[in-house]
Protein backbone atom coordinates (compact mmCIF):
# COMPACT_ATOMS: atom_id res chain seq x y z
CA UNK A 1 0.00 0.00 0.00
CA UNK A 2 0.91 3.88 -0.52
CA UNK A 3 3.11 4.96 2.93
CA UNK A 4 1.93 7.64 5.23
CA UNK A 5 4.26 10.32 5.49
CA UNK A 6 4.82 10.04 8.94
CA UNK A 7 6.73 6.04 8.34
CA UNK A 8 9.66 5.57 7.21
CA UNK A 9 10.47 2.72 4.71
CA UNK A 10 12.66 -0.35 5.37
CA UNK A 11 15.68 -1.06 3.13
CA UNK A 12 15.87 -4.67 1.48
CA UNK A 13 19.25 -3.54 -0.63
CA UNK A 14 20.79 -6.12 1.95
CA UNK A 15 18.42 -8.71 1.00
CA UNK A 16 18.85 -8.40 -2.48
CA UNK A 17 22.50 -8.11 -2.56
CA UNK A 18 22.10 -12.11 -0.63
CA UNK A 19 20.07 -13.00 -3.21
CA UNK A 20 22.40 -12.26 -6.16
CA UNK A 21 24.97 -13.97 -4.14
CA UNK A 22 23.35 -17.29 -3.47
CA UNK A 23 21.86 -17.42 -7.05
CA UNK A 24 25.70 -16.70 -7.95
CA UNK A 25 26.88 -19.06 -5.83
CA UNK A 26 24.48 -21.65 -7.46
CA UNK A 27 25.64 -21.01 -11.16
CA UNK A 28 29.09 -21.26 -10.22
CA UNK A 29 28.27 -24.73 -8.70
CA UNK A 30 26.45 -26.28 -11.58
CA UNK A 31 29.40 -24.77 -14.15
CA UNK A 32 31.83 -26.69 -11.95
CA UNK A 33 30.12 -30.06 -11.38
CA UNK A 34 29.16 -29.33 -15.28
CA UNK A 35 33.10 -29.02 -16.47
CA UNK A 36 34.10 -32.20 -13.68
CA UNK A 37 31.80 -34.57 -15.32
CA UNK A 38 32.53 -33.37 -19.08
CA UNK A 39 36.42 -34.14 -17.75
CA UNK A 40 35.59 -37.79 -17.41
CA UNK A 41 34.33 -38.59 -20.85
CA UNK A 42 36.76 -39.64 -24.16
CA UNK A 43 37.38 -36.49 -25.82
CA UNK A 44 35.31 -37.87 -29.13
CA UNK A 45 32.46 -38.36 -26.95
CA UNK A 46 33.32 -34.30 -25.35
CA UNK A 47 33.63 -32.91 -28.54
CA UNK A 48 30.56 -34.17 -29.77
CA UNK A 49 28.74 -32.70 -26.49
CA UNK A 50 30.27 -29.10 -27.21
CA UNK A 51 28.89 -29.24 -30.68
CA UNK A 52 25.39 -30.38 -29.63
CA UNK A 53 25.78 -27.86 -26.70
CA UNK A 54 26.64 -24.47 -29.42
CA UNK A 55 23.95 -25.66 -31.57
CA UNK A 56 21.21 -25.52 -28.93
CA UNK A 57 22.16 -22.80 -26.70
CA UNK A 58 19.56 -20.39 -25.72
CA UNK A 59 19.57 -17.30 -23.71
CA UNK A 60 16.79 -18.01 -20.65
CA UNK A 61 15.73 -14.48 -19.47
CA UNK A 62 14.35 -13.39 -16.01
CA UNK A 63 10.72 -12.71 -15.71
CA UNK A 64 9.89 -8.69 -16.00
CA UNK A 65 8.13 -8.72 -12.41
CA UNK A 66 12.03 -9.76 -11.04
CA UNK A 67 13.55 -7.66 -13.11
CA UNK A 68 11.70 -4.70 -12.79
CA UNK A 69 11.74 -5.54 -8.31
CA UNK A 70 15.66 -5.85 -8.89
CA UNK A 71 16.10 -2.41 -10.51
CA UNK A 72 13.42 -0.70 -8.36
CA UNK A 73 14.97 -2.19 -4.70
CA UNK A 74 18.57 -1.77 -6.35
CA UNK A 75 18.39 1.97 -6.74
CA UNK A 76 15.31 3.28 -5.06
CA UNK A 77 15.26 4.98 -1.05
CA UNK A 78 11.60 3.90 -1.57
CA UNK A 79 10.80 0.87 -0.11
CA UNK A 80 8.41 -1.19 1.62
CA UNK A 81 6.98 -0.39 4.61
CA UNK A 82 6.90 -3.42 6.70
CA UNK A 83 9.91 -4.28 8.89
CA UNK A 84 11.88 -7.21 7.62
CA UNK A 85 10.77 -9.57 10.29
CA UNK A 86 6.97 -8.38 8.97
CA UNK A 87 8.28 -9.56 5.85
CA UNK A 88 9.62 -12.62 6.66
CA UNK A 89 6.90 -13.92 8.30
CA UNK A 90 5.03 -14.04 4.65
CA UNK A 91 7.76 -15.22 3.37
CA UNK A 92 7.98 -18.28 4.95
CA UNK A 93 4.62 -19.12 3.88
CA UNK A 94 5.35 -18.25 0.14
CA UNK A 95 8.65 -19.86 0.27
CA UNK A 96 5.98 -23.42 1.16
CA UNK A 97 3.72 -22.50 -1.09
CA UNK A 98 4.59 -20.85 -3.93
CA UNK A 99 3.93 -20.54 -6.94
CA UNK A 100 0.40 -19.74 -5.75
CA UNK A 101 -2.55 -17.70 -5.65
CA UNK A 102 -2.04 -14.55 -3.65
CA UNK A 103 -4.20 -11.86 -3.35
CA UNK A 104 -3.19 -8.64 -1.33
CA UNK A 105 -5.47 -5.41 -0.65
CA UNK A 106 -3.35 -2.40 -1.51
CA UNK A 107 -0.99 -1.47 -4.00
CA UNK A 108 2.31 0.10 -3.43
CA UNK A 109 6.07 -0.03 -3.10
CA UNK A 110 5.81 -3.47 -1.94
CA UNK A 111 4.09 -5.30 -5.06
CA UNK A 112 7.05 -5.70 -6.77
CA UNK A 113 8.37 -7.55 -3.86
CA UNK A 114 4.87 -9.59 -3.44
CA UNK A 115 4.88 -10.46 -6.84
CA UNK A 116 8.51 -11.71 -7.20
CA UNK A 117 8.34 -14.10 -4.73
CA UNK A 118 5.66 -15.62 -5.67
CA UNK A 119 6.97 -15.98 -9.39
CA UNK A 120 4.93 -18.45 -11.77
CA UNK A 121 1.45 -17.94 -9.51
CA UNK A 122 -1.05 -15.80 -9.77
CA UNK A 123 -0.46 -12.21 -7.56
CA UNK A 124 -3.43 -9.84 -8.32
CA UNK A 125 -3.44 -6.23 -5.64
CA UNK A 126 -7.05 -4.37 -4.72
CA UNK A 127 -6.54 -0.40 -4.49
CA UNK A 128 -8.87 1.94 -3.68
CA UNK A 129 -6.97 4.90 -5.13
CA UNK A 130 -7.58 4.93 -9.23
CA UNK A 131 -4.79 7.65 -10.18
CA UNK A 132 -2.26 5.39 -7.84
CA UNK A 133 -3.19 2.33 -9.96
CA UNK A 134 -2.58 4.45 -12.99
CA UNK A 135 1.12 5.53 -11.78
CA UNK A 136 1.93 2.25 -10.28
CA UNK A 137 0.99 0.41 -13.94
CA UNK A 138 2.82 3.01 -15.90
CA UNK A 139 5.89 2.11 -13.84
CA UNK A 140 5.23 -1.46 -13.58
CA UNK A 141 3.34 -2.76 -16.26
CA UNK A 142 3.69 -5.99 -15.05
CA UNK A 143 1.64 -5.96 -11.68
CA UNK A 144 -2.18 -6.91 -12.11
CA UNK A 145 -4.48 -4.81 -9.99
CA UNK A 146 -7.95 -3.84 -9.76
CA UNK A 147 -9.73 -0.91 -8.71
CA UNK A 148 -12.18 -1.44 -5.62
CA UNK A 149 -14.75 0.84 -4.03
CA UNK A 150 -15.46 1.35 -0.40
CA UNK A 151 -18.69 1.78 1.26
CA UNK A 152 -17.66 2.60 4.32
CA UNK A 153 -16.07 5.10 6.44
CA UNK A 154 -13.79 4.50 9.34
CA UNK A 155 -16.07 6.48 11.74
CA UNK A 156 -18.73 3.33 11.40
CA UNK A 157 -16.33 0.75 12.85
CA UNK A 158 -17.74 0.66 16.07
CA UNK A 159 -20.74 0.07 15.19
CA UNK A 160 -19.99 -2.35 12.10
CA UNK A 161 -18.69 -4.26 14.89
CA UNK A 162 -21.15 -5.08 16.95
CA UNK A 163 -23.95 -4.86 14.45
CA UNK A 164 -21.72 -7.84 12.45
CA UNK A 165 -20.93 -9.95 15.54
CA UNK A 166 -24.31 -10.63 16.56
CA UNK A 167 -25.77 -11.14 12.77
CA UNK A 168 -26.00 -14.55 12.07
CA UNK A 169 -25.53 -13.78 8.15
CA UNK A 170 -22.04 -13.29 8.75
CA UNK A 171 -21.35 -16.17 10.62
CA UNK A 172 -23.12 -17.84 7.13
CA UNK A 173 -20.28 -19.67 5.12
CA UNK A 174 -20.81 -18.23 1.28
CA UNK A 175 -19.59 -16.41 -1.45
CA UNK A 176 -18.79 -12.69 -0.85
CA UNK A 177 -20.89 -12.01 -3.62
CA UNK A 178 -23.60 -14.30 -2.41
CA UNK A 179 -23.49 -13.16 1.40
CA UNK A 180 -26.25 -10.67 3.35
CA UNK A 181 -22.97 -9.18 5.48
CA UNK A 182 -22.94 -5.77 5.53
CA UNK A 183 -19.03 -5.92 5.51
CA UNK A 184 -19.09 -8.57 2.49
CA UNK A 185 -17.06 -6.40 -0.49
CA UNK A 186 -19.57 -7.69 -3.63
CA UNK A 187 -17.99 -5.37 -5.94
CA UNK A 188 -14.94 -7.08 -6.71
CA UNK A 189 -13.87 -8.40 -10.03
CA UNK A 190 -15.31 -11.78 -11.23
CA UNK A 191 -11.99 -13.39 -10.76
CA UNK A 192 -11.50 -11.95 -7.56
CA UNK A 193 -14.80 -14.25 -6.59
CA UNK A 194 -13.82 -17.02 -8.23
CA UNK A 195 -10.38 -17.91 -7.66
CA UNK A 196 -9.22 -19.89 -4.37
CA UNK A 197 -6.55 -18.20 -2.72
CA UNK A 198 -4.06 -19.59 -0.60
CA UNK A 199 -2.71 -16.68 0.32
CA UNK A 200 -4.10 -13.01 1.38
CA UNK A 201 -2.52 -10.32 2.24
CA UNK A 202 -5.09 -6.87 4.02
CA UNK A 203 -2.81 -3.94 3.65
CA UNK A 204 -5.11 -1.74 2.62
CA UNK A 205 -7.18 0.57 2.11
CA UNK A 206 -6.17 3.56 4.26
CA UNK A 207 -7.20 3.33 7.49
CA UNK A 208 -5.45 6.32 9.50
CA UNK A 209 -7.77 8.83 9.34
CA UNK A 210 -11.36 9.45 10.34
CA UNK A 211 -12.69 9.96 6.77
CA UNK A 212 -11.21 6.83 5.42
CA UNK A 213 -12.85 3.37 4.07
CA UNK A 214 -10.88 1.52 6.86
CA UNK A 215 -9.99 -2.19 6.57
CA UNK A 216 -13.51 -3.43 7.95
CA UNK A 217 -14.76 -5.14 5.04
CA UNK A 218 -11.53 -5.75 3.32
CA UNK A 219 -10.91 -8.19 6.74
CA UNK A 220 -13.89 -9.62 6.94
CA UNK A 221 -14.26 -10.59 3.43
CA UNK A 222 -10.64 -12.58 3.36
CA UNK A 223 -11.82 -14.14 6.41
CA UNK A 224 -15.06 -15.21 4.28
CA UNK A 225 -12.93 -16.70 1.76
CA UNK A 226 -10.81 -18.34 3.72
CA UNK A 227 -13.64 -20.15 4.94
CA UNK A 228 -15.74 -20.74 1.63
CA UNK A 229 -12.68 -22.38 -0.24
CA UNK A 230 -13.45 -26.01 -1.37
CA UNK A 231 -10.78 -27.53 0.93
CA UNK A 232 -7.60 -26.94 2.86
CA UNK A 233 -6.04 -23.97 4.33
CA UNK A 234 -5.60 -20.22 3.81
CA UNK A 235 -2.71 -17.89 5.16
CA UNK A 236 -4.37 -14.15 6.14
CA UNK A 237 -1.96 -11.86 7.01
CA UNK A 238 -3.28 -8.37 8.56
CA UNK A 239 -1.06 -5.61 8.41
CA UNK A 240 -1.19 -2.61 11.12
CA UNK A 241 -2.88 -4.56 14.20
CA UNK A 242 -1.12 -2.02 16.19
CA UNK A 243 -4.88 0.36 15.21
CA UNK A 244 -7.76 -0.21 17.11
CA UNK A 245 -9.67 -1.64 13.71
CA UNK A 246 -7.02 -4.44 12.37
CA UNK A 247 -6.79 -5.39 16.08
CA UNK A 248 -10.38 -5.77 16.91
CA UNK A 249 -11.89 -7.32 13.46
CA UNK A 250 -8.86 -9.27 13.10
CA UNK A 251 -9.54 -10.99 16.42
CA UNK A 252 -13.45 -11.12 15.53
CA UNK A 253 -13.58 -12.12 12.16
CA UNK A 254 -10.50 -14.20 11.55
CA UNK A 255 -10.39 -15.81 14.89
CA UNK A 256 -7.61 -15.49 17.77
CA UNK A 257 -7.91 -19.63 17.65
CA UNK A 258 -6.84 -19.55 14.26
CA UNK A 259 -3.87 -17.01 14.61
CA UNK A 260 -0.44 -18.49 14.09
CA UNK A 261 1.63 -15.65 14.77
CA UNK A 262 2.33 -11.80 15.29
CA UNK A 263 5.23 -10.57 14.38
CA UNK A 264 5.43 -6.54 15.18
CA UNK A 265 2.39 -4.81 13.40
CA UNK A 266 1.72 -8.15 11.32
CA UNK A 267 -0.65 -10.94 12.46
CA UNK A 268 -0.75 -14.33 10.40
CA UNK A 269 -3.95 -16.53 10.61
CA UNK A 270 -4.34 -19.88 9.60
CA UNK A 271 -8.11 -20.38 8.21
CA UNK A 272 -9.29 -23.73 7.60
CA UNK A 273 -11.82 -24.88 4.73
CA UNK A 274 -15.62 -24.52 6.52
CA UNK A 275 -17.04 -26.30 3.58
CA UNK A 276 -15.28 -29.65 4.20
CA UNK A 277 -16.67 -29.98 7.19
CA UNK A 278 -19.49 -28.51 10.15
CA UNK A 279 -16.90 -25.81 12.08
CA UNK A 280 -17.91 -22.87 14.64
CA UNK A 281 -16.87 -20.02 12.87
CA UNK A 282 -14.42 -19.27 15.72
CA UNK A 283 -12.93 -22.40 17.56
Amino acid sequence: MKLPKSQSPVNLKVILTCSFTVLLLILILRSTSSSSSSSSTSSDNVSAAQEISLGSTECTKIPPSLSEALVHYATSNITPQQTIQEISVSLKVLQKKSPCNFLVFGLGYDSLLWTSLNHGGLTVFLEEDKSWIQQIQTKFPSLTSHHVIYDTVLTQADDLLSASLSDKECTTITNPRDSKCRLALKGLPKEVYEVEWDLIMVDAPTGYHDGAPGRMSAVYTAGLMARNREAGETDVFVHDVNRVVEDKFSKGFLCEGYLTQQEGRLRHFTIPSHRTRSRPFCP
